[in-house]
């Protein structure tokens, strides 16, 4: 996914009349496949080996899925491109037809069916919490590495279904025909969106990316980061945030729930695009008011 991602943008600088090569770098997020992200100190897991690269000029930018950035980019490195947002939601892949027409009927008779057994694999505390949220005391197994090993982790496990983010298997083919997306599943913030980040003091590489950065994503994934970073939130915590243009509106849509699923705050918020100034933060700061205070103070407190 990450080779694919870099590709892109190789091709888009190859379309504005600049050469570039790629350069291989493994995350600790990639090394490591065991170990569960909450436990890892998470910020920063995916990313950090390119910042070091980035900073010692190993590297003259660097591609990264955006949901996996920490909302404070290191001292000394800026961001100089977002590409146009692919798919945004999740992605429920089940292991075969029998498991996925179970899943419809569980949906289909809640809250009757909430207690039913399924068993779900995914390493993301936040499609847990939701997951839990909507289906208490269904199983959750942590699933780590690359969208291949997941898969065929699916395959071979007594699971029932994994949850992937829907742009990263349909960008590189790999969409299984028992899938779907689940529309009551909030994505995370900037998910489907690729970030692209050059040194601060490298003038022309910023230049240069600014010809594909696209303004519309751009401003939603900045809105839906500040919510995240207001709330004090990361990858490794169950917050949910999606802003969307829509005909001169901002439709911006976030959530907080306790890391077991049984409490939720919510936040609806549209604006028109000329007043979307702070939105992200003064959507976090009622949200805060309104009920997500006390579950993001339970949750600083079960992650020390």
């Amino acid at each position: 996914m990450a080779v694919w991602q870099a590709t892109q943008v190789k091709e888009l600088l190859a379309e504005n009349g600049f050469d570039s090569s790629l350069v291989y770098i493994k995350s600790e997020g990639d090394i490591d496949l065991v170990t569960p992200l909450y436990e890892m100190g998470v910020q920063g897991v995916f990313t950090r080996s390119l910042d070091v690269a980035l900073l010692n000029d190993r590297i003259d930018v660097a591609v990264h899925s955006m949901k996996d950035v920490p909302t404070q980019l290191p001292e000394g490195i800026i961001q100089a491109a977002v590409l146009k947002r692919g798919p945004v939601n999740d992605l429920i892949v089940f292991k075969n037809a029998a498991a996925q027409n179970n899943y419809s009927s569980l949906t289909t008779h809640l809250p009757i069916a909430i207690g039913a057994s399924f068993t779900v694999a995914t390493s993301s505390i936040r499609r847990k919490a939701q997951w839990l949220n909507k289906f208490p005391g269904h199983i959750i197994h942590n699933l780590r590495g690359n969208v291949n090993t997941r898969l065929r982790k699916l395959s071979e496990e007594n699971w029932d279904a994994a949850i992937f983010a829907q742009a990263g298997l349909e960008r590189i083919g790999l969409r299984p025909e028992n899938s779907l997306v689940p529309d009551w599943m909030l994505p995370a913030p900037a998910q489907g969106a690729i970030l692209v980040v050059c040194r601060k003091d490298d003038e022309f590489s910023f230049e240069t990316c600014q010809h594909f950065n696209d303004e519309d994503t751009a401003l939603c994934t900045k809105i839906e980061r500040d919510f995240l970073r207001r709330l004090l939130g990361g990858c490794s915590t169950p917050i949910s945030g999606l802003a969307t243009v829509k005909n001169g509106h901002i439709h911006f849509e976030g959530t907080i729930l306790s890391l077991d699923g049984r409490e939720k705050a919510e936040i609806k918020k549209i604006v028109p695009v000329s007043e979307t100034k702070d939105l992200g933060k003064i959507a976090a700061e009622e949200l805060l008011l309104n009920g997500g205070k006390e579950i993001a103070e339970d949750i600083y407190h079960a992650t020390k």
